[in-house]
């Protein structure tokens, strides 16, 4: 599957919001993403086909040299093929140059999710009780930390 990684912007949103709606229970409305396409804190990419179709984002939050991760999704049909860790090391290696550290939250049960992190070099560091509500469930709380050679 050839794809490019490139920054999202309005001609992406109807792919963006057909995988949130399969990806998420509750997911993103199309304002919200409007509205994080213009905010200066936030970075959101996409993996791109060549025939223009979206198969999957990521979206980051910024904040002095803190990053977080607020949202990554595959397309169903294209998960396990790479796409959302191309996607997370973009965000990785901007995290390396620039951040302290890099943060997200998911699902207990997403034992998927979970590995590629781990594999990535995040590390559980807390539990957030009952975060989905709704299905009552945990969120792990995983960080990325990235050491600043020279910074004392």
């Amino acid at each position: 599957m050839r794809y490019a990684l490139v920054p999202m912007d309005r001609s992406h949103l109807e792919g963006v919001l057909a995988i949130e709606r399969a990806c998420f229970r509750q997911p993103w409305s199309e304002q919200v993403f409007v509205d994080a396409l213009y905010n200066d804190t936030v970075s959101l990419i996409v993996a791109q086909a060549e025939d223009g179709r979206v198969l999957g984002y990521a979206a980051l939050s910024v904040i002095l040299d803190e990053g977080s991760l607020d949202k990554i999704a595959v397309d169903p049909a294209c998960r396990r093929q790479g796409v959302g860790e191309e996607l997370l090391k973009v965000f990785l290696r901007f995290g390396r140059a620039n951040l302290a550290f890099l943060t997200l939250e998911v699902r207990a049960s997403n034992d998927a999710a979970i590995g590629l992190y781990e594999k990535l070099g995040f590390q559980t560091v807390g539990r957030r009780k009952n975060y989905y509500a709704q299905e009552h469930e945990d969120a792990l709380l995983m960080t990325a930390e990235f050491p600043r050679i020279g910074v004392n």
